[in-house]
């Protein structure tokens, strides 16, 4: 398939990687995961992830549980960098040449996130795989993921997610009549509180005009499909 975009960042949660378990790493579904990235590298296309930690610990729930809010994102934070090698790992078995870049300081197992160290693995067809979110507590891989991708100018935002093809006007689990949407522009996505990534990234997105589109990673094929141009889920923009 030829490539409809040159640059795009995928936003994957850790609960991905974690497949039916629900905690921990698949083998599995990381390897099904990294041949879907081959696939759109091969394509040409420039391909960096922001993955999150919540199939190791979800700092917002651990705060809610009476852990102090701040110890608890960064151990979010750590855990996403655990994630981050793992899919670095798979990424490398299929042979694609990746780097890890954290927000914390890990140099024993990562490299810093400088942003035109990350633009220059991307110019020598390098994956980058961002770990770590923005580096700061209260701010989720959602927002990582707009802040990275505003910052090294990718084409699109892909948010995967598993077992939801699209956005809705309310939960389709919950509610058979909920909506799906085809487009749906940014004010009314933050206006109705729609389900597409946090409110500030969504207005992190809307401010630096990066379309999103939200779409089921675990069809197979899905991942390429949207990277040829096809329209797959739901597409959020301007």
């Amino acid at each position: 398939m030829k490539a409809a975009y040159r640059r795009l960042l995928i936003k994957l949660s850790g609960e991905q990687l974690a497949g039916d378990s629900g905690f921990g790493i698949s083998p599995t579904e990381i390897k099904r995961i990294a041949s879907e990235l081959r696939d759109v590298r091969e394509m040409g296309v420039d391909v960096c992830v922001v993955i999150g930690g919540g199939n190791v610990i979800r700092g917002i729930t651990a705060a809610a549980e009476g852990m102090d809010r701040a110890n608890a994102d960064y151990m979010g934070m750590m855990a996403s960098v655990i994630n981050a090698l793992a899919l670095q790992d798979a990424l490398e078995k299929e042979g694609l040449v990746t780097r890890v870049l954290s927000a914390l300081e890990i140099q024993s197992v990562a490299e810093p996130y400088i942003r035109r160290r990350a633009e220059r693995h991307l110019e020598k067809g390098r994956v980058v795989v961002f770990g770590g979110g923005t580096g700061n507590p209260y701010f989720s891989t959602d927002t990582a993921a707009a802040l990275r991708a505003a910052e090294i100018h990718a084409d699109l935002i892909l948010m995967g997610k598993n077992g939801v093809d699209g956005v809705y006007s309310a939960d389709p689990k919950l509610d058979p009549k909920a909506k799906r949407y085809e487009r749906v522009r940014f004010d009314e996505a933050l206006q109705k509180n729609l389900r597409v990534m946090d409110q500030t990234a969504l207005a992190l997105c809307r401010e630096n005009k990066t379309p999103i589109v939200v779409f089921d990673i675990s069809e197979p094929g899905n991942l390429a499909r949207i990277a040829a141009g096809e329209d797959v889920g739901t597409r959020v923009e301007e």
